[in-house]
């Protein structure tokens, strides 16, 4: 199941309008900030469909019965991730969390392939796991932080966050992990030859945290 944020009229339009545009991009913070309320708008919605313990609780006047909802495990891809998955973690704030460093190795002749260098995940057994991904491009990246999460213990439910989707990308997805539900800011239907969103924004963790130097 995809969901499609950007659907609905909400100031996460907004949001998702200055994430893309070549003339507020330069301020890194808003960029930043925005992914985070990307993923906080996320947070609330996935909050919805999940399971709520009742809980009495004391008040200086008397008792109320209040909802409590599971806590899920966080994940995201470093460095691009970050702000996204900070949203997401505002709103769970008790949320154990798991991080999976990759990124893509370029060849000469235009081809990529993507390279995992450190991984570190709590027990997913049974619990809700969010995975968060600004880019949602070819799914590559994902499949693979996917096939290593779940190869730890196999969780009860998983949610995709990214702020941008390619059509390509969910398809992958779709046919990798069929169970999976997305959560996305918007959806673009095409993919330049080196794996890159159109329109899409650019390189979301460049425009986060700066360009990058890689061999």
């Amino acid at each position: 199941m995809v969901h499609n944020l950007s659907e609905q009229n909400s100031v996460l339009c907004q949001w998702v309008r200055e994430i893309r545009d070549v003339e507020v991009q330069g301020d890194r913070m808003r960029f930043r900030r925005n992914m985070e309320r990307i993923g906080e708008i996320a947070a609330y919605e996935i909050s919805k469909t999940m399971n709520y313990n009742m809980l009495t609780v004391q008040t200086p006047m008397g008792e109320a019965i209040c909802r409590e909802a599971e806590q899920p495990v966080l994940a995201t891809i470093l460095r691009a991730g970050v702000p996204l998955h900070q949203g997401l973690l505002n709103y769970f704030d008790k949320a154990d969390n798991a991080f999976i460093a990759g990124y893509r190795k370029h060849h000469r002749d235009g081809s990529f392939e993507i390279e995992q260098q450190y991984f570190t995940c709590p027990d997913l057994t049974n619990r809700i796991l969010i995975i968060a991904d600004p880019m949602l491009a070819t799914g590559a990246s994902l499949v693979l932080a996917l096939e290593t999460l779940t190869n730890v213990a196999q969780p009860s439910k998983i949610h995709i966050v990214s702020a941008i989707a390619c059509t390509e990308g969910i398809e992958l997805l779709k046919r990798k992990f069929p169970e999976v539900e997305i959560w996305t800011g918007a959806v673009d239907e095409e993919l330049t030859a080196r794996g890159y969103i159109v329109p899409g924004l650019g390189d979301a963790g460049d425009l986060a945290f700066g360009l990058k130097k890689q061999s």
